[in-house]
């Protein structure tokens, strides 16, 4: 692959920009943002010479005191240009995509010994990895599976529902009541096999006033069972049956009340939307599920606006009354 000589963005930076000559980088560096000059960079000055030692050693072809003869190295000025030094190669190494050699994770590309070039020329990719990537391990803990995560979710739906039952039970009871007349003529209907066209009645008039507070309550009573206990310790009562736990990408810290409240409302808050034909449903289920199709961290939508993901605890905690505390590497640093 050939590219033409100018001024590209460094694969290796890419807030600077360098000079590619047709077949390495060249030059020092310029901010990404900064007007480059029309021709290649001025050259690098030669560093200075360091300076000779107070005993010289023998040159090349003398004969050291007291011993042989020592003949000049190959590559030193004394042998001529062209011969290799001991042990360089004499064929130029493979190029990257070929297997087993350079070019793969934990081995140097062809452009690592040419001189002041850094990442493959312009247009080049990056060597990806070969095969499956490791799974990640945020702050060195597994990602938790979908179905402790989704266990973990309908146990604390079971706690809102209970919660829902002793507040919000006299308002249902209510709003069944609202809905009684149009519910039996429906029945009535069905049973005498009546296919008239007339609407059903109406429900009553304070239906919709008494459905909208069941749902403010509904949603106030999940914030409250959830947002505080997370914000605190990343974990709900189904979170600790399951041994999961919610935790920053960038630190393994609490997540606070802003990141908590950020996190729950994106699942949370469409419960309002329940009495829009489903609407609000409807989002909840799609974000129930996007975990199985986010790669690699399994973050569901509500963890992407948050920047949270959910690890697996460990099972079995080490004693810290016996265990002796690092001062270096206290517990929560992030390595």
């Amino acid at each position: 692959m050939s590219v033409q000589p100018g001024w590209y963005v460094d694969p290796a930076d890419p807030e600077t920009r360098r000079y590619w000559d047709g077949e390495g980088w060249i030059g020092a560096p310029i901010p990404v943002d900064a007007t480059p000059p029309d021709g290649p960079p001025p050259p690098e000055p030669a560093p200075a010479a360091a300076p000779a030692p107070a005993a010289a050693a023998p040159q090349s072809g003398q004969p050291a005191p007291g011993g042989p003869a020592v003949g000049p190295y190959p590559g030193s000025p004394a042998a001529g240009p062209g011969q290799p030094w001991p042990g360089q190669p004499t064929q130029p190494g493979p190029w990257p995509g070929q297997p087993g050699q350079p070019g793969q994770p934990g081995q140097p590309g062809p452009w690592a010994g040419r001189p002041g070039q850094q990442g493959p020329p312009p247009g080049w990719p990056y060597p990806g990895w070969p095969g499956r990537p490791p799974m990640p391990r945020p702050h060195g803990l597994p990602l938790a599976s979908y179905g402790a995560r989704l266990v973990a979710r309908l146990i604390d739906f079971g706690v809102v529902f209970l919660l829902n039952a002793a507040v919000n039970g006299w308002f249902v009871w209510r709003l069944l009541g609202e809905w009684a007349a149009p519910w039996q003529e429906f029945v009535r209907r069905v049973n005498a096999g009546d296919t008239t066209n007339e609407p059903l009645p109406p429900p009553g008039e304070q239906f919709t006033g008494l459905l909208v507070a069941i749902l403010l309550i509904a949603t106030a009573l999940w914030f409250a069972y959830e947002v505080p206990s997370m914000a605190a310790r990343g974990q709900t009562f189904g979170k600790r049956l399951m041994g999961v736990r919610a935790v920053p990408v960038e630190t393994d810290q609490p997540l606070g009340f802003g990141r908590a409240t950020r996190r729950w409302s994106t699942l949370g808050l469409p419960t309002l939307l329940w009495y829009c034909f489903g609407l609000g449903l409807l989002l909840q289920f799609v974000d129930a599920v996007s975990p199985l199709f986010d790669q690699p961290l399994r973050q569901a939508l509500h963890d992407k606006r948050a920047q949270t993901v959910v690890v697996q605890l460990p099972r079995t905690r080490p004693d810290t009354r016996t265990t002796p505390r690092d001062r270096a590497n206290p517990p929560g640093d992030t390595p």
